[in-house]
């Protein structure tokens, strides 16, 4: 059996008629519906064509998000996340940059390599080098000023660790904000690149190896092995390219407020909602959530 999961503010009965029979239009053996919270998200249970059921959910209600994946196991045991306009509102070396006076120099570079258009190791070099000479202060200021959770990171991190899942976040950016933004979330730990810093000045380098997609990858095939995890036990989101290993490699992968190229490959897409949506997805009701 398979579930898709509806989640929006306002979702009304009538849209998960009307979903059912989408499913039954296209052969999916449409079964029982259920509010997870009423007038949020709902499950709907279908017994076959999973591809097809996406297909004709996604994009068919507005500012409603689809999640459709089988229905055991939903229930992750493993959250492995993205920071950066995924766990937090911005890109940190974009704000940092703000600071350095060249934010949209710095901020053109982060897009294209969002969008999978550039290397992810050579433009994070090339961006760090426009950044010699920065005070260290700058950081502590970046990061006080600048960095905001996403709406639902806590609610996320903590309920999953409430319910026995390990939680890690994984960033292209640096330590001096992933490891402070992951304890005050709740991930168990951070990894994030290490910015070279000399006489309390950035020297423009970062030290190797580079924290990218492939080591975003392995740290999920890694935790899996270390808890002996089912695949379908593991669950990774974020929005960029360097993002795209690991959310093709687990269980369930979610694009969050992607770039086209991760949100079309993703096995999940979450468009509208805020991350409490990952929380829906495995069956987890608001009167269950840890609040953040």
């Amino acid at each position: 059996m398979f579930i898709a999961t509806l989640i929006a503010d306002g979702l009304a009965a009538g849209q998960l008629s009307e979903a059912g029979d989408r499913l039954a239009s296209v052969h999916c053996g449409p079964g029982s519906r259920r509010w997870i919270d009423e007038g949020r998200a709902a499950d709907l249970a279908f017994a076959m064509h999973p591809d097809a059921a996406r297909g004709a959910l996604e994009g068919a209600f507005p500012s409603i998000d689809i999640v459709v994946q089988p229905a055991e196991g939903r229930a992750k045991k493993l959250l492995v996340a993205d920071m950066d306009s995924t766990m937090i509102t911005v890109e940190c070396i974009d704000e940092l940059a703000d600071y350095a006076g060249i934010k949209a120099q710095i901020a053109e570079v982060t897009e294209r390599a969002m969008r999978g258009e550039l290397d992810f190791g050579a433009a994070l070099d090339a961006r760090v080098a426009l950044l010699k000479g920065l005070s260290e202060s700058a950081i502590e200021q970046c990061l006080a000023e600048r960095v905001r959770l996403m709406p639902g990171a806590k609610a996320l991190v903590q309920t999953m660790r409430a319910w026995g899942a390990t939680c890690v976040l994984v960033s292209g950016g640096f330590t001096r904000f992933a490891e402070p933004v992951g304890a005050e979330i709740g991930f168990n730990y951070a990894i994030a690149n290490r910015l070279g810093i000399v006489d309390g000045k950035l020297t423009g380098l970062v030290k190797k190896p580079i924290v990218d997609s492939s080591t975003k990858e392995n740290v999920l095939r890694s935790e899996r092995h270390e808890y002996r995890l089912a695949h379908h036990e593991t669950l990774a989101v974020g929005d960029g390219a360097n993002d795209l290993a690991m959310i093709r490699e687990a269980g369930l992968g979610v694009a969050y407020h992607a770039k086209p190229i991760v949100a079309a490959a993703a096995g999940a897409r979450v468009d509208h909602g805020d991350l409490t949506a990952l929380l829906y997805a495995q069956g987890i009701a608001r009167g269950d959530w840890v609040a953040g």
